[in-house]
C-alpha cells in the first residue's frame, strides 16, 4: 500500500537516490498540461513552450489530463474544436476526459460534441473507468481494454508506449464527481480505486513495469470521491501520476515515499501543472532496472513568459476573429446598477453560492417567464448556483457577457414535482449553508424561502411558499406543481438527486430554449435592467446574528 508523506513541501525540490547500477538506469521525460477550460488563445505560448522544453530536455511523451472543454467563448462557439486543432498539432500522446467534457451531454442526443472531439483526435483517449459503451455515439471508437497500437481517437482503458526501447504502460482515470457536477448520461464511471488497481495488474501481467496513471482526479480533491494523493496510498505498482481537475500547481513534482503508516514504499511521482494552459509542466524521472524510480525531477514552463508562436498565431486569428464578433454583438438591453456574483473566495461575505442574488433573481425570472409560454401553470423557476459564473456590470449589455454569465449552454426543462419532493429539493440546496455549495438554489419572484442553517442537515426549510391566488401560501406536501430549471439540475447535477429521479421517472419536459439566449430575450424585452436582493431567500441565523 502507498501513502502521501505529508511533511514533503509542494515548493521543495526533492531527489531521491537508491543505490543501483548506473548503466541500467532508464530516464522518461514527461510533458503535460491540464484545466485550459476553452482558452484556445494559450496554445501559441503552449506551442513555444513546448519547442522549447524538447530542445532542453529531449523528446518525451506529451499528456493531456482534461477538461479541454468549457469555460470560454471560443468553447460555446466551436465546441472544442479549435483546441483539438491545436492539439493535434501540438503531438498529444494521450487525454483522460475531464468532468467538463461531459458538459454539452444532452438527454435525447447525448455528446455529439464530444463525439466529435474524439473523433478528430490524433491521440488515444484514455480511460480505465470510464465506460462508453451504452452511449450509440461512441461505437466506432470502442478499443481494446489495453493497446500496444492505439488508433487516433480511439477509447481505450489503456495503452502501452514503445519510448527510446522502453515499454510504457499509461492508463487514465476521470472522477465520479462527473456524476454530480456534470452531464455524463450513457457514460458511467466506475471506482477509481477498483480500476488502478486492475490496470496495474494487466500491465504486470504482460511484462510492463513502467506504469502512468493519467487523471482528472484532483490532487487532494474530496476523498469520497478520490485523489492523487489516495490513489498513490491506496494501489501498489503506479510509478507516475499525471493529474488535473483541482488545477493544482506542483512544481518541481512531488515523490511520495512512504504509505500512511511511515513505511518506506516503492515510490510515486506526481506532478499536475495548474490551470488555463498557464504552464506546461516538465517531468523527468529516472527508473532502475527494476522498473523503480529512483530519481525525479521538473518544473512548471511558464508559457506567458514566451514569445507566441507565428503559425500558431495566424492559425489562431479566424477563431478569435470569429468569438470577438460574438462577444462584441449588442443584445439592446442595458443594466442600470451592476449586477455582482460574489464568491467567499474573492473576499465576499455574501455568496452566489450561499445567498439569494440579484443576477440569481434575473436568471430565475427569464427562466420561468420562458416556461409559461409553454406552461402557464408553472410555478417557479430553480438555478443551481454553480451555473452562474460571472457578473454583469452596468450598461449595455453584449452576448459575450450573457455567455459568460451561463457558458454551459443548457437547455430549459419541465418537471413534475410533488410538493414534497420540492421540499426535499431544497433541504439539498441548503445542506452546506452558510457555506458555498453549487447546488444552491436561487428562485424566481414569488417565491419566498425562509430557513435556518443552524438546524441539522434535511431540517433546515422553515416555510416555502409561492404567489398564488393573489398571496403568498405555503407549498403543500401532497400536491403536484410545474417547475422549470436547466436540465443539467434537472437530471440530478450538483447534488439534486431528487430531481434526478423525478427526470428518470419520465415527469420531465424539455422546452429547449438555452439558457443564455433566455437571458437575452428576457433583457431585451425589458430594455433596462434593474434588479436588486429583495428578500426571496432568508436565513433567519444570519438574521439573528446581525440583530
Amino acid at each position: 500500500m502507498r501513502s502521501h508523506h505529508y511533511s514533503i513541501a509542494l515548493g521543495t525540490a526533492l531527489f531521491v537516490t537508491v543505490p543501483t547500477a548506473l548503466a541500467d538506469n532508464f530516464t522518461l521525460t514527461l510533458f503535460h498540461t491540464n484545466d485550459l477550460h476553452g482558452r484556445t488563445d494559450q496554445y501559441p505560448l503552449l506551442i513555444t513552450t513546448l519547442n522549447e522544453a524538447r530542445e532542453q530536455y529531449g523528446e518525451g511523451l506529451l499528456l493531456e489530463a482534461g477538461d479541454i472543454f468549457s469555460g470560454t467563448l471560443y468553447f460555446t462557439e466551436f465546441q472544442g474544436q479549435d483546441a483539438l486543432e491545436f492539439m493535434n498539432l501540438m503531438g498529444y500522446d494521450a487525454f483522460v476526459p475531464g468532468n467538463h467534457e461531459f458538459d454539452l451531454g444532452d438527454p435525447e442526443e447525448g455528446h455529439q460534441a464530444l463525439a466529435a472531439f474524439f473523433a478528430g483526435a490524433e491521440f488515444p483517449i484514455l480511460g480505465a473507468n470510464l465506460d462508453f459503451s451504452a452511449a450509440p455515439e461512441f461505437a466506432d471508437m470502442l478499443g481494446e481494454s489495453i493497446s500496444a497500437e492505439p488508433q487516433a481517437g480511439g477509447l481505450y482503458d489503456g495503452i502501452i508506449v514503445e519510448h527510446d526501447g522502453e515499454q510504457i504502460g499509461i492508463f487514465g482515470l476521470s472522477t465520479q464527481d462527473s456524476e454530480t457536477i456534470s452531464s455524463p448520461g450513457q457514460i458511467t464511471i466506475s471506482d477509481y480505486r477498483e480500476a488502478a488497481e486492475a490496470m496495474v495488474a494487466a500491465f504486470e501481467e504482460q511484462g510492463v513495469n513502467k506504469i502512468i496513471a493519467l487523471t482528472h482526479l484532483g490532487y487532494d480533491s474530496d476523498p469520497s470521491v478520490g485523489n492523487d494523493l489516495l490513489l498513490a496510498d491506496y494501489v501498489e505498482g503506479i510509478d507516475i501520476i499525471i493529474g488535473g481537475h483541482s488545477h493544482t500547481q506542483i512544481s518541481p513534482p512531488r515523490l511520495l515515499t512512504e504509505n500512511s503508516a511511515g513505511e518506506a514504499m516503492t515510490p510515486t511521482a506526481i506532478g499536475q501543472a495548474g490551470e488555463y494552459g498557464q504552464h506546461l509542466g516538465v517531468m523527468q524521472v529516472t527508473f532502475d532496472a527494476d522498473g523503480v524510480v529512483v530519481d525525479v525531477s521538473g518544473e512548471l514552463l511558464a508559457a506567458d513568459e514566451r514569445e507566441a508562436d507565428p503559425d500558431a498565431v495566424e492559425l489562431l486569428a479566424p477563431y478569435t476573429a470569429a468569438i470577438e464578433e460574438l462577444r462584441d454583438t449588442q443584445v439592446g438591453a442595458k443594466v442600470i446598477s451592476a449586477l455582482p456574483n460574489p464568491r467567499h473566495g474573492s473576499g465576499d461575505e455574501q455568496s452566489v453560492r450561499a445567498n439569494e442574488t440579484a443576477l440569481g433573481n434575473l436568471i430565475t425570472d427569464a427562466q420561468l417567464h420562458t416556461a409559461q409560454q409553454v406552461a402557464p401553470d408553472t410555478v417557479m423557476a430553480i438555478q443551481n448556483s454553480g451555473g452562474i459564473r460571472e457578473a454583469i456590470e452596468a450598461g449595455d449589455v453584449s452576448v459575450g457577457d450573457l455567455i459568460a454569465v451561463q457558458p454551459f449552454g443548457n437547455r430549459l426543462t419541465l418537471l413534475e414535482v410533488t410538493g414534497a419532493e420540492l421540499l426535499e429539493t431544497f433541504e439539498i440546496a441548503l445542506a452546506d449553508a452558510p457555506a458555498e455549495n453549487g447546488g444552491f438554489l436561487h428562485v424566481s419572484a414569488g417565491v419566498e424561502l425562509v430557513y435556518d442553517s443552524r438546524k441539522p442537515v434535511g431540517e433546515r426549510v422553515i416555510t416555502l411558499k409561492i404567489a398564488q391566488e393573489g398571496a403568498l401560501q405555503a407549498i403543500d406536501a401532497e400536491r403536484t406543481y410545474t417547475i422549470a430549471t436547466n436540465n443539467f439540475t434537472a437530471t440530478g447535477g450538483d447534488s439534486h438527486a431528487v430531481l434526478g429521479a423525478v427526470y428518470e421517472d419520465g415527469r420531465n419536459t424539455i422546452v429547449g430554449n438555452t439558457d443564455w439566449e433566455m437571458l437575452r430575450d428576457y433583457m431585451v424585452e425589458r430594455k433596462e435592467i434593474f434588479y436588486k436582493v429583495e428578500g426571496r431567500i432568508s436565513d433567519v441565523a444570519a438574521q439573528q446574528d446581525a440583530e
